[in-house]
């Protein structure tokens, strides 16, 4: 799983991005809304943790940025200032799941591995939908053998 950790404050991403890589985990930071977007260019990421408050484009716009560009990335919302408000436009705009400042390291790795799970379920049931689309069914390879 690589994660993406975005916020405007750098000693959290720093602290944060350490740690989850001293757990093992692959991680690429961002310091606004719109260097997250210019990464997710070139990085496949799947799992995103967010924060809510940041200058320039916060996190609820970039929230639907990255899911109308990137619709299985998942995206977990942190804030420390955390209101209802933010957190339901946050659920609505189809974020997974919220966390609020300070988090617990093992609260966020819980959260990622369940939005990772959720994502390997997903694209495990595309695999067998497209397999469908392109196996016949016995009648039709009894059919398709009756005529050659």
């Amino acid at each position: 799983m690589k994660m993406m950790l975005v916020d405007d404050e750098e000693r959290f991403l720093q602290t944060t991005s350490k740690l989850l890589a001293k757990k093992g985990y692959d991680v690429v930071t961002a310091l606004s809304g719109t260097e997250a977007l210019e990464k997710l260019i070139s990085q496949n990421t799947h799992v995103v943790i967010l924060d809510v408050k940041m200058p320039g484009m916060d996190g609820n716009a970039t929230l639907k940025e990255i899911k109308k560009l990137y619709p299985m990335v998942e995206v977990i919302m942190l804030t420390g200032h955390a209101t209802v408000e933010s957190a339901i436009d946050g659920l609505k705009s189809g974020a997974i799941d919220y966390l609020m400042k300070p988090a617990d390291i093992e609260e966020i790795i819980e959260k990622a591995e369940a939005a990772f799970s959720k994502i390997q379920i997903l694209e495990e049931k595309i695999r067998v939908a497209q397999t469908r689309r392109f196996m016949k069914s016995p009648r039709e390879i009894l059919k398709s053998s009756k005529n050659l």
